[in-house]
């Protein structure tokens, strides 16, 4: 089962990336440990500097913008 965090602070995008991320495992029916931290230390111990960051499986993919679905989807495709 693959462990996913959203970085961020309660912004727009961070939320919207949650949702989307949410959305997606819906679709492909997967189990994820999905997680939202809000801690910016936290955050900041990751090294991203820019939300929301997306840490798959203890792995920075992400940080910056909304990801799209496409990005989302080999996320969880990837082994």
């Amino acid at each position: 089962m693959k462990n996913i965090k959203v970085l961020g602070t309660g912004c727009a995008n961070c939320k919207r990336t949650l949702a989307l991320i949410e959305e997606a495992v819906r679709a492909r029916g997967v189990e994820v440990e999905l997680e939202k931290v809000e801690d910016l230390g936290a955050i900041m111990s990751y090294g991203v500097m820019s939300t929301p960051g997306v840490v798959v499986d203890g792995q920075v993919v992400h940080a910056g913008g909304v990801p799209d679905r496409r990005k989302i989807e080999e996320w969880l495709a990837a082994d």
